[in-house]
C-alpha cells in the first residue's frame, strides 16, 4: 500500500486556479511535513518562469524534455532557506495539456532525485535510517482535471514509481503546534592554508559541523523540563477541571543547553593547523519548529527544532558569502578585522494557518523587498504589516589595527557587550600569531592533562 498525502484545501484551490495560457506545462514544489503514519502537505508554488523558457515552452511541439532541471533545482534550494524546522520540499507538481498526459514521468522523477541530492548537500545534518524518504510527484491534467499521484525513494537510485493517495482537508494546519528557541552561539573556525582548494565556504562548512554535533548531542528543556523522546509532546498539557478538558497554549518554549563533555579516559587528539586567518560567529539567533498535532512526540518535535538551529545559521553563512561574492567585497591586510552582520530572520504567516515561513534580511534591505522576494519565491502575496522580525539589528563594528595584543583586547570589549540578536562573522588575518597562540594553548593542555593523570 502506497503513502498516503493530506492536503490543505487551499493548496488544491491554488492548484486548480493555475492557468497553462498556451503553455505546455506548469511545474511546482510541494512542500509539507514528513511522519511515519502519512505525509501532510500545506502549502505549493509555482516554479518563478525564465523567459526564454517562456518562449519554448509556447511551442505546439514542446516538449517535458523542455523542463530546466537547473532552474527548479534552484528554486527548490532557495525554497527550503525559507522553510522553518519540520518542513520540507516533499515533491514536485506539474500541470500538463492531454497530450503530454504520459509523457512526464522520466522528467520529473530525474527532477525529484536532483533536487533531493542538491538540497542535502546543503545541509549540515542526515535524514535517519527511520524516516520516510518517498518523495511524490503530482500530476494534473488541465483539461479533464484528472490527478495522478506517485512517490520514489530518493534513497534507492533504481527505486520504481508507487502510488500514493491525494486526499483534500480543510483547515489542516490550522492547529499544529510551534516550538520557539533562541540560542546562543560563539563558534570559531579556523581558515586553513593547507590546501588552495579550502574555500572560505568550505572551510567555513567544516567548522560548522563540527558545531553542528554539539546541537545534535545537547539537552533540550520544553517548557523547562527534561521529556521522554517517545512520550508524546502534548502530555500534561490538558488538564481537566471539574470534568472539563481545557487545553493549553500551542506553543512552546525550548531551551538549549550545549556542553562537550569528555570521558575522564578520553585522550586528546588535538593537533596544530597552519591558518590564514580565522572566522568568528557570535551572537544569538531565533530559532522556530513546526509539527503536526496529531499525536506529535517529543523526539520528532526535538528534530524538527534542532534542524531549524542548524538550518538558519549554515543558510545565513551561505547568504552573507553571496552576498560578499555579488559586491565584490576587496580583500583585507593582514592584521585587519572586518565584522559582517549576517542576515536577521523575518516571518510571515500563511494565510488560514498557525503555519509561518521565513526569510532573510540584510539591514538595508526594505520591507517591500521583502514582500517581492517571498512573492517570486512562494507565488503568494504577503501584506508588509504581516512581517515579523524575530531579530532586531545591531550595528556592525569594522576596524583594521596593526598588532595581534590590541585586536584581542578590543574583542574581549566586544564580548563584554550585549549582542542579543546579531549573528556577526569576523575575519582576522594573521598566520604568525594565530599558530604560536595554538602552539601555547596545546602545550598548556597537555601539561594541565599530564599533572592530572
Amino acid at each position: 500500500m502506497g503513502r498516503t498525502y493530506i492536503v490543505e484545501e487551499s493548496v488544491g484551490q491554488y492548484l486548480s486556479n493555475i492557468s497553462l495560457q498556451g503553455k505546455a506545462f506548469i511545474s511546482g514544489l510541494l512542500i509539507g511535513q514528513c511522519s511515519s503514519q502519512k505525509d501532510y502537505v500545506i502549502l505549493a508554488t509555482r516554479t518563478p518562469p525564465k523567459e526564454e523558457q517562456n518562449e519554448n515552452l509556447k511551442h505546439p511541439k514542446a516538449k517535458l524534455d523542455n523542463l530546466d532541471e537547473e532552474w527548479a533545482t534552484e528554486h527548490a534550494n532557495q525554497v527550503s532557506r525559507m522553510l522553518p524546522g519540520g518542513l520540507l520540499v516533499l515533491g514536485v507538481f506539474i500541470i500538463t495539456t492531454l497530450e503530454l498526459a504520459n509523457d512526464f514521468q522520466n522528467a520529473l522523477r530525474r527532477l525529484i532525485f536532483a533536487m533531493e541530492k542538491s538540497m542535502n548537500r546543503k545541509r549540515l545534518w542526515n535524514f535517519t535510517e527511520e524516516e520516510i524518504s518517498e518523495r511524490v510527484i503530482l500530476h494534473i491534467c488541465s483539461s479533464t482535471k484528472k490527478i495522478s499521484c506517485r512517490t520514489y525513494d530518493v534513497r534507492d537510485p533504481k527505486s520504481s514509481a508507487r502510488p500514493a493517495d491525494w486526499k483534500y482537508q480543510s483547515g489542516l494546519s490550522t492547529s499544529w503546534l510551534s516550538l520557539d528557541c533562541t540560542i546562543h552561539i560563539d563558534i570559531h573556525i579556523p581558515l586553513s592554508s593547507t590546501s588552495v582548494s579550502y574555500t572560505l565556504e568550505k572551510n567555513t562548512k567544516n567548522g560548522l559541523t563540527r558545531w553542528a554535533k554539539q546541537i545534535e548531542n545537547g539537552v533540550y528543556l520544553i517548557n523547562g523540563q527534561v521529556k521522554d523522546e517517545d512520550c508524546d509532546l502534548l502530555e500534561g498539557q490538558k488538564k481537566s477541571f471539574r470534568g472539563n478538558s481545557q487545553a493549553t497554549s500551542h506553543s512552546f518554549d525550548v531551551r538549549v543547553l550545549t556542553q562537550l563533555l569528555l570521558n575522564s579516559d578520553h585522550r586528546s587528539t588535538a593537533t596544530v593547523q597552519i591558518c590564514s586567518g580565522s572566522v568568528n560567529l557570535k551572537g544569538s539567533v531565533k530559532c522556530r519548529a513546526y509539527i503536526h498535532s496529531n499525536k506529535p512526540k517529543v523526539k520528532d518535535a526535538m528534530q524538527a527544532v534542532k534542524r531549524d538551529i542548524l538550518n538558519t545559521v549554515a543558510d545565513r553563512c551561505e547568504i552573507l558569502f553571496e552576498d560578499l561574492l555579488l559586491n565584490e567585497i576587496p580583500e583585507k591586510k593582514d592584521s585587519e578585522k572586518e565584522f559582517y552582520i549576517l542576515p536577521h530572520r523575518v516571518f510571515v504567516p500563511i494565510p488560514g494557518s498557525t503555519v509561518k515561513l521565513c526569510d532573510y534580511k540584510f539591514g538595508d534591505e526594505s520591507a517591500e523587498e521583502i514582500r517581492d522576494h517571498f512573492r517570486e519565491m512562494l507565488d503568494h502575496t504577503v501584506q508588509i504589516e504581516d512581517l515579523e522580525i524575530a531579530e532586531e539589528v545591531n550595528t556592525a563594528c569594522m576596524s583594521s589595527v596593526n598588532n595581534e595584543a590590541s585586536l584581542e583586547h578590543k574583542d574581549d570589549k566586544q564580548l563584554e557587550q550585549p549582542i542579543k540578536t546579531t549573528v556577526m562573522l569576523k575575519i582576522r588575518q594573521n598566520i604568525g600569531v594565530i599558530a604560536a597562540f595554538a602552539v601555547a594553548v596545546l602545550a598548556a593542555g597537555i601539561s594541565f592533562h599530564y599533572f592530572s593523570d
